[in-house]
């Protein structure tokens, strides 16, 4: 067998080198005119358009809360006979229950239906079945539309985390992120405000206060509804079909440079063997926990603050209606500056676990003093740090996962966790606690500690495979060149 010479070998793998040196900087040279004209307008628009949207359609979940939780402290428990045992806490959990059963298909339906027509319909049911709710006559009544509205809202939440992630890359997806939850709670905010003076129409028009809260806020969500399907947009390699949004040049870019960042910007045809058989990674599960965790102090705090202010702080009906909203005002500001931090440095897992101290220290203030001021302090530190670590788990999921499908399906899962949180939480505020509230104290404290030390696992693993992926001994989510963000 002939043997080459060594310097025809030498001179072929330098032929080699060059070439492969040249193709990578004709792939930098295209993402950087990609990058140029993102930023040149169209991220903008993007941004404009989509992350107003998706603000507004999320604050759906807080604002039932929002609406419940003050009609709680009007005659609303007592007119339903929602104040015996447990059936308060029942209603606000079979809401959840519901909402879990339909996740998956419901976002699902996002990608089969597209963004428009379906956070469409689903908008208008929730405003029409909120709007219903004024007129239920007995508890039985009330748990039956909750059950309804859990349905309906089912794909609200995961559908839009997943609508984000695959508009942005990896390093822009925290402060997007961030966007939508600041237009969450401002909507919330401001509906407590608006609740406060509805509760003040008590008896205008036959109707009393509590009754007009979801009369005017279902309305209004209905209404919303018929505009979404005209303000929503679509995904980006179908975005030039969107109402007056961008050019088919422009979703060409929007949809590449995707492509160039993870290579998942189409979905394949659906099937469920597709979706379901990514419940073999088990690192969507350890996201799952996180949501779980988090969940059980926001659903406390969200829907039983008006009760701590009123119960355990001395605050009249009125008052603690209207001291609910600014704390979420307040969070607006820790959720945009970390996710800024963190999309600028590129981390993620610090963030979190900066928020979770931040609320710990907010829930000691809130449980371990008497002080009224130092313990209203508290509420805004334990909400600001809950709704910043909202956007920084959403950024750490999706930026560590490839593959549309897989998007989807860990969306629903993490979401449907994040219910299952939302259900414990529901009983860790007691009344018979008030006005120290112990058991809502120590869990969510416990539940914050546990969560950094998941993130810790969690960067223990990434650094690892990372590593393994440098070494090219390993190829991080089927995808060439993928490495995790932690």
């Amino acid at each position: 067998m002939m043997k080459r010479a060594p310097s025809q070998t030498s001179k072929e793998e330098s032929v080699h080198k060059v070439q492969r040196d040249a193709d990578d900087a004709s792939i930098l040279s295209a993402r950087d005119e990609l990058e140029e004209k993102w930023r040149n307008g169209i991220r903008l628009k993007v941004d404009l358009r989509l992350c107003s949207i998706a603000g507004i359609l999320c604050s759906l979940n807080l604002l039932d809360s929002g609406v419940i939780s003050s009609a709680s402290v009007t005659t609303m428990l007592s007119d339903l006979e929602l104040d015996v045992g447990n059936r308060y806490s029942v209603s606000i959990f079979i809401f959840t229950i519901a909402s879990i059963a339909f996740q998956l298909p419901s976002t699902i339906a996002v990608r089969t239906f597209g963004p428009r027509i379906w956070f469409s319909f689903i908008t208008i049911c929730f405003g029409i079945i909120t709007l219903c709710t004024a007129f239920v006559q007995t508890w039985r009544q009330m748990i039956a539309l909750r059950i309804l509205l859990g349905i309906a809202m089912s794909g609200v939440y995961p559908g839009l985390t997943y609508l984000l992630s695959v508009w942005y890359t990896r390093k822009e997806q925290q402060l997007r992120f961030a966007l939508m939850q600041s237009g969450e709670v401002t909507v919330l905010a401001t509906g407590s405000i608006v609740n406060y003076g509805l509760n003040r129409l008590n008896g205008s028009a036959g109707l009393k206060g509590w009754q007009w809260m979801f009369v005017v806020q279902g309305a209004i969500t209905a209404f919303l509804g018929i505009l979404t399907y005209w303000w929503m947009v679509d995904f980006p390699e179908r975005s030039h079909t969107s109402f007056h949004f961008l050019s088919e040049s422009e979703a060409h870019i929007a949809s590449a440079r995707i492509q160039h960042d993870r290579g998942d910007s189409v979905a394949d045809s659906f099937t469920w063997k597709k979706v379901l058989i990514h419940a073999s990674d088990i690192k969507i599960y350890g996201f799952c926990i996180l949501y779980f965790l988090q969940n059980l102090v926001s659903t406390s705090m969200s829907y039983f603050l008006p009760i701590i202010l009123q119960g355990g702080m001395g605050f009249n009906t009125g008052q603690s209606i209207l001291l609910s909203a600014p704390p979420y005002y307040y969070a607006v500001i820790p959720a945009i500056l970390s996710s800024y931090v963190g999309d600028k440095f590129q981390l993620r897992g610090p963030v979190i676990a900066f928020n979770c101290v931040t609320l710990i220290a907010g829930f000691a203030m809130l449980g371990f003093t008497d002080q009224v001021t130092v313990r209203l302090i508290g509420t805004y530190l334990a909400t600001g740090a809950y709704v910043a670590n909202w956007a920084a788990m959403a950024t750490y999921q999706a930026n560590n996962v490839v593959g549309q499908w897989k998007r989807v399906f860990t969306a629903a899962a993490v979401t449907a966790c994040n219910g299952a949180g939302g259900i414990a939480g529901s009983f860790i505020v007691r009344q018979q606690e008030s006005p120290r509230y112990l058991t809502a104290v120590w869990v969510s404290i416990g539940s914050h500690i546990l969560i950094m030390g998941v993130v810790g696992l969690f960067s223990i693993y990434f650094y690892l495979a990372n590593a393994r992926q440098s070494r090219g001994k390993r190829v991080l989510e089927g995808t060439e060149g993928f490495r995790f963000t932690y």
